[in-house]
């Protein structure tokens, strides 16, 4: 069964799941070849019964048809069957593995990457994500949702076939805590929301603005830890992602591919990751946070994997990027 244990020096939790261990290619690195995939269509017998899927007219739960569908993870991080039951011992802190961990196939095409979907194919994904941080927040012991994607096996993808994951957790996490308390003291000093006004000087200086349309912007980080690091944000402020509109779902979906793709062609294919990077649940969140809806903005972090993490990082928490913010973003407007 999984715990949750807290590092009393550098004030975070790690979530310590033996079950993670049994999953396809654990700890392997080189690139693996694969006889059967459960994710694909005609498969899903192999995994465990859908949470809910987006389907063609007439067929039927955990058969044929689907074209988004999700599911709980087979070998879970965290259980929603859990219990927190908190313990001390000694200067330590440890819970139960309470929360959730589910799999959004995001396409029954193997070998279909989700750059390249129709962009009314990633509209559907997108949908889906809406609805799975809606109905976890419904359950308040889950105090934060976060939605992921790993593409390629060096960014942690135990299958190839394209698909995002989701894990709800009962604790806020130490990196979005400190970036909605970084957030909410710039609201209190300057009565604006930071990331509005990084939007407004991003449009401002247009060096690292890789491609906007309507309702977003991508720009590569004023500060990126790694190269061709690259952020989506929406232009109009919104601290959650459920929050997002029809017409904003369409224009997502737009910038999703085009990024995507760009990146994959700068990049040669680097495996990367992104992140939904969204607001606590309303119901669990700190007195502190009272100013949150007008503080915080929700958005996407895109990580290429390029570098790796070595000495210097681990042991310094600075990031070395060999590639400036504005070049990589100069070429990605090029690509």
């Amino acid at each position: 069964m999984s715990e949750l244990r807290k590092d009393p020096l550098h004030d975070r939790w790690v979530i310590v799941s033996p079950e993670r261990g049994k999953r396809p290619g654990s700890f392997l690195t080189s690139r693996r070849t694969w006889e059967f995939c459960p994710f694909c269509e005609g498969n899903e017998w192999s995994t465990p019964p859908e949470i809910v899927a987006d389907r063609e007219p007439g067929s039927r739960p955990n058969e044929k048809g689907w074209r988004v569908r999700v599911f709980p993870n087979k070998f879970p991080a965290l259980r929603i069957e859990g219990v927190l039951d908190r313990k001390e011992i000694g200067i330590f802190s440890k819970m139960g593995g309470l929360g959730a961990h589910e799999i959004i196939v995001e396409t029954p095409e193997h070998e279909k990457p989700l750059q390249e979907l129709s962009e009314d194919h990633i509209e559907r994904v997108i949908r889906i994500y809406r609805h799975r941080i809606e109905d976890l927040y419904r359950d308040n012991r889950l105090k934060y949702i976060i939605v992921f994607k790993n593409w390629g096996d060096l960014a942690g993808a135990s299958i190839p076939h394209s698909h995002s994951q989701v894990i709800a957790i009962p604790i806020i996490p130490k990196n979005l805590r400190d970036e909605y308390d970084k957030s909410t003291d710039y609201f209190k000093r300057q009565k604006r929301c930071i990331f509005c006004n990084m939007i407004r000087d991003e449009i401002k200086f247009e060096k690292r603005i890789v491609y906007e349309n309507q309702y977003f912007i991508a720009c590569t980080a004023f500060a990126s830890a790694f190269p061709f690091e690259t952020h989506i944000l929406p232009k109009t402020h919104s601290c959650n992602f459920t929050s997002i509109n029809e017409g904003e779902i369409c224009s997502l979906a737009d910038v999703l591919k085009i990024v995507l793709k760009k990146l994959m062609k700068a990049t040669d294919n680097a495996p990367y990751n992104f992140v939904i990077h969204n607001a606590p649940n309303p119901t669990s969140r700190e007195v502190t946070w009272e100013l949150i809806d007008k503080a915080f903005h929700w958005h996407i972090e895109i990580i290429p994997r390029l570098t790796r993490i070595a000495g210097f990082e681990w042991g310094t928490g600075f990031y070395i990027n060999p590639v400036s913010p504005e070049d990589a973003a100069q070429y990605l407007r090029e690509v």
